[in-house]
């Protein structure tokens, strides 16, 4: 295996055509021989209100205040990524980039309350056994890239997708303009 693709984006490439990951931009949360596990950032699933399902986190999150799509595994499983208020009191040993990480849901919230800062909510999760996602990245269905911290809060989740990939330097960033449908073109 090569380095863990944990805190880097999974980029859907042109070659994803599928809906489950068609122009997706997954967090790599972890990664390792046995396999990995990220979580999709741009499905916001806004028929869903937080304030519906987890009430207790509902002045955490920002706009879009919905539930996401974080994947096709356990879609009834609740996982949420946390920012936390300051990088030297870390509540959690789930940090995937700068101050955010996984959220241990079941923690009681009066213990964190204090140091999180905005949280977001997602339904279900994105795996991988070993070697698969290896496997995916040697057939270019993924373009990996750095994530920013503000991808994973992102207002717009819906442009996060021709965001990242416009950022991105060299040829990678013509991809951005791809049509949905290239036959159309």
């Amino acid at each position: 295996m090569a380095e863990s693709l944990a805190g880097k984006l999974l980029v859907a490439s042109l070659r994803i055509v599928e809906p489950t990951f068609f122009r997706t931009v997954v967090l790599m949360c972890a990664h390792d021989e046995k396999g990995a596990l990220g979580i999709v950032l741009n499905r916001p699933v806004h028929s869903e209100s937080v304030t519906d399902h987890l009430p207790q986190y509902d002045r955490f999150t920002r706009d879009p205040t919905c539930i996401f799509h974080g994947g096709p595994v356990e879609p009834t499983a609740a996982l949420a990524l946390a920012r936390w208020q300051e990088a030297d009191v870390l509540p959690t040993p789930n940090m995937v980039i700068d101050r955010t990480g996984l959220l241990d849901l079941s923690r009681p919230l009066e213990e964190i309350e204090d140091s999180l800062q905005e949280v977001r909510v997602y339904a279900g999760y994105a795996g991988w056994g070993g070697g698969q996602v290896e496997g995916e990245l040697e057939e270019e269905s993924w373009f990996v890239v750095d994530a920013e911290p503000g991808d994973i809060f992102s207002r717009n989740p819906d442009d996060l997708w021709r965001t990242v990939l416009r950022r991105q330097k060299g040829k990678l960033a013509m991809f951005a303009w791809a049509p949905k449908d290239p036959a159309v073109n």
